[in-house]
């Protein structure tokens, strides 16, 4: 391959690269097949072996193909830059409007129509450590979002990219039937609008996933799981739900773990800054509640009772069994005992966020 100035820049024969064309007798009587990149013109000359003959069509053919394949190639680690730079921007609610931000999608190929959750992987150890140079680090990088496609075995359902500081980010499809694998007749329906809808079957499927990086990688990894939010700007609050239960749960139970809100227990309205997000844990941790006012003035009396039960069931007129009754039927509910401490203290905190906020 001949650049515009005349010197070979590629060849067959590597003792010839770098040299002019006018010092190379060999190939005067070589097949010229010129092309055009970046405006300029330059050419392939292919020689013949000896006593060869071979069809210039076909020829020119080949060259068109052969550029056309590195070509493609060349532009594969630009186009997965500028995946892993939107995807960033995207979760840091850098893109200004949704026009501008599907537009870049489709350029990119993605498909931001199926609603998603953010599932983030903090692969710092592994990406991060000591004399990793930046083109180690990527190509490490790929190698986690390589794993993380072929786990879910649908790329076009999986949009995954590095997002730097150790961070990759999974935008999983998470609607029921994107996440069937992992859901179980004896799931709770969640309301079609709750931002905690299907999140049972996104944890199953983030942990399922953090242990086939595991075994791929064989390093400890953490991993937050964030909530689905509606719009396209949801992606972004999901990204901080997932972040937000990636740090505390991390710092409180350690690597090797999936972590979300609502399993952090009192640590999620202790380590939580963000109002809204509290209030919707609290929502959600007392939503099984909802039409069963008899057990939420039970759970009243029992906190104004100091949880003494016997005290409580005086307070309600109960007998001591029903109140025991009722309070069984709590914590099948919701999953969490008023018995047990921490798990009265997370009642009671989702109680007073819900009262504070009308």
């Amino acid at each position: 391959m001949v650049n515009p100035e005349g010197r070979v820049v590629a060849s067959s024969q590597p003792e010839w690269c770098g040299l002019p064309l006018a010092s190379l007798e060999p190939l005067e009587g070589a097949l010229p097949v010129p092309f055009r990149f970046g405006g300029q013109e330059s050419r392939v000359l292919i020689l013949p072996g000896e006593g060869e003959a071979f069809s210039p069509r076909l020829a020119h053919g080949v060259v068109e193909l052969v550029l056309g394949q590195a070509l493609v190639v060349d532009r594969l680690p630009q186009q997965q830059e500028l995946k892993n730079t939107f995807i960033h921007d995207l979760l840091r609610g850098l893109v200004l409007d949704e026009e501008t931000l599907l537009r870049q999608a489709r350029i990119l190929g993605m498909d931001l129509g199926p609603p998603r959750a953010v599932i983030l992987i903090d692969a710092s150890r592994y990406l991060l450590g000591p004399g990793q140079d930046p083109a180690r680090v990527q190509q490490r990088a790929q190698l986690v979002v390589g794993s993380v496609v072929n786990f879910f075995r649908l790329p076009n359902d999986t949009i995954c990219a590095y997002i730097g500081e150790g961070e990759v980010a999974v935008l999983k499809a998470s609607d029921t039937r994107n996440l069937s694998l992992w859901t179980e007749d004896s799931d709770a329906e969640a309301p079609a609008s709750s931002s905690w809808a299907n999140l049972v079957a996104l944890k199953r499927a983030g942990n399922a996933l953090l242990d086939r990086l595991q075994a791929d990688l064989g390093t400890p990894l953490g991993m937050g799981i964030g909530r689905y939010h509606r719009g396209l700007d949801g992606l972004a609050r999901s990204y901080q739900d997932a972040r937000a239960a990636l740090s505390l749960g991390s710092r409180l139970s350690g690597e090797n773990r999936g972590h979300t809100l609502d399993a952090l227990g009192v640590a999620a309205f202790v380590g939580l800054g963000d109002e809204p997000t509290k209030l919707g844990l609290a929502l959600h941790l007392l939503s099984p509640l909802d039409h069963e006012p008899e057990l939420l003035d039970t759970l009243e009396a029992l906190f104004a009772e100091n949880c003494h039960p016997l005290a409580a069931a005086r307070r309600l007129g109960l007998h001591r069994n029903t109140l025991n009754y009722r309070l069984d039927k709590i914590t099948s509910l919701t999953g969490l005992n008023p018995r047990t401490f921490d798990d009265a203290v997370q009642i009671r905190l989702a109680l007073l966020i819900r009262r504070l906020h009308g």
